[in-house]
């Protein structure tokens, strides 16, 4: 469900700014590389987490 919300406000968003002619504040192809480092950043936390308590035990 969280998705589809993810979804809905996006395509809003966009509809948005293509209404106001306004431009992102980041070109797709780098908002997605943000995106995808902040994904790969949550996941890589908790494995952290579990690397250094596996060493420390």
């Amino acid at each position: 469900m969280s998705y589809l919300v993810s979804l809905v406000i996006g395509i809003a968003v966009g509809l948005l700014y293509g209404g106001l002619d306004f431009r992102s504040p980041a070109p797709p192809a780098v908002a997605l590389v943000g995106l995808l480092g902040m994904q790969l950043g949550e996941k890589a936390w908790p494995l952290g987490k579990q690397l250094v308590a596996g060493w420390l035990s």
